[in-house]
């Protein structure tokens, strides 16, 4: 059960879809502070569509360099360009991006708290533990790579 756990639902996408269905949730028993107005609604859609292609182009890069792109599996290279030029995790900022996306569209205001709250629990589940793993697999050159682009954006 254990492996289960750990190597199918404790993946990012399952967080995000819980991330979501808490957002939707919320706003059927409580929203307080709602609001629907179309400056929102293409905000949320741009969201989406800018997390979607940013998701796509790191999973082109990863394809291309021919390395892993499971969470917690060290990858055989360290990928510094496209999308990691600008960001050390380009596909957990894509997640954030979505589900920032998603609360807009659902004109959810406590949704803006989860969106923060997801990204801690990104943050402290898979990129630390992440990050350590590439810091032991390519040492000064990964290092370097963290002193010149930010974790996030």
């Amino acid at each position: 059960m254990q492996n289960i756990w750990k190597n199918v639902i404790d993946m990012p996408p399952v967080w995000l879809l819980i991330f979501m269905a808490l957002t939707w949730g919320q706003i059927a028993v409580y929203n307080p502070g709602a609001y629907d107005n179309a400056l929102a609604d293409l905000s949320g859609w741009a969201l989406i569509a800018g997390g979607l292609l940013l998701a796509f182009a790191c999973f082109r890069s990863f394809r291309r360099h021919a390395t892993s792109i499971v969470p917690r599996n060290t990858p055989s290279e360290l990928i510094i360009t496209g999308p990691y030029r600008f960001s050390r995790n380009p596909i957990y900022l894509a997640d954030a991006m979505i589900l920032l996306g998603f609360v807009l569209l659902l004109g959810s205001v406590l949704g803006l708290a989860l969106v923060a709250i997801f990204m801690m629990l990104i943050q402290t589940r898979f990129i630390i533990g992440e990050e350590m793993g590439m810091r032991a697999e390519f040492g000064e050159v990964f290092d370097h790579y963290c002193l010149t682009t930010r974790r996030w954006l």
